[in-house]
């Protein structure tokens, strides 16, 4: 970061540019698995565990194992694990999704802070960096084009998204559970299943953005790896609309705000650190307000996510 004072104010938007790129995957992939839960009809508030125990399982696979790949898969599993045990209690008769949802948060996050204390020291193999921005001289430019695959995967994911939401039949099938059960039953269709298996998708998507979170950026593994990425990926969604497109935009946009106070800082402004480093929680706070209405739904929500249940 020291480089960005040479470039003056140029460096900010520079550096806020590059911490997009590197920030904005957890968030991209775990959006992408809450749109893929919501859309069936059920919130979970859970992804913030499922992050953490990815980002502490994927660690740990690629210390044990020596391929930071196999730690990606492993984080994915442990993912697909937890969204099976939400999925399942939540099809449990008279089960609130969000009283689960934050009981499997809390478990997550301890159960990690539990198994993890061995791989807060050691230091594992991580994931490549992709230099895409070799054809420049200027270093900084360099190092803020440095971006994963996992990143560009997640780039290619969100169109594939929509597009099989919107042009497959199993998306119709998802689609028309979260809309409405009883029609989806009326249709044949099993109303549980189908969101188990979102459910289980969503939380794959999520392990595998924890295991960016310690295999590439920061690249490390602690306690406080996560900073709630998962919780303000639910709001993420509530703004992208339920459109995995969107997710990505937005999920650029949460990344430049995390990447704000480092950025700032970069160029020698430190008067205020800690208050920008907290724009993207004030971010989430504004778009819950902007979104909210007593009077008024969105037209893209699903109608089961509001329905008593």
């Amino acid at each position: 970061m020291e480089e960005a004072v040479s470039l003056g104010i140029w460096g900010v938007p520079l550096a806020i540019a590059g911490g997009a790129l590197r920030v904005s995957a957890p968030f991209l992939f775990v959006s992408l698995g809450e749109c893929i839960t919501e859309k069936s009809g059920r919130v979970n508030l859970g992804l913030e565990g499922t992050l953490v125990m990815g980002a502490m399982t994927g660690y740990g696979a690629s210390l044990y194992s020596g391929s930071p790949w196999l730690g990606v898969v492993a984080a994915g599993a442990v993912g697909a694990l937890f969204g099976a045990l939400h999925g399942w209690l939540c099809g449990r008769p008279r089960v609130n999704d969000i009283a689960v949802g934050i009981a499997m948060m809390l478990f997550g996050i301890g159960l990690a802070f539990y198994l993890g204390k061995p791989l807060i020291q050691p230091s594992a193999p991580r994931l490549p960096a992709l230099p895409l921005g070799d054809f420049s001289d200027i270093p900084q430019v360099r190092s803020a084009l440095q971006v994963n695959v996992l990143f560009l995967l997640g780039i290619l994911l969100a169109p594939a998204l929509r597009w099989g939401l919107w042009r497959t039949r199993w998306g119709l099938i998802l689609r028309t559970v979260g809309e409405s059960a009883e029609a989806a039953r009326a249709m044949g269709h099993a109303v549980n299943r189908v969101r188990l298996l979102a459910t289980m998708a969503g939380g794959v998507l999520a392990g595998i953005g924890g295991s960016f979170l310690s295999l590439f950026y920061p690249g490390s593994y602690n306690e406080g790896l996560s900073s709630g990425q998962g919780l303000m990926a639910v709001a993420l969604v509530i703004f992208a609309r339920w459109d995995p497109v969107r997710c990505l935009w937005a999920s650029l946009l949460f990344g430049g705000a995390t990447a704000l106070g480092p950025a700032l800082q970069s160029v020698g402004i430190s008067s205020g650190y800690y208050l920008f480093n907290a724009a993207p929680y004030a971010l989430t706070l504004v778009i819950m307000m902007l979104s909210s209405s007593a009077s008024r739904t969105s037209v893209d929500q699903p109608a089961e996510l509001i329905a008593a249940r």
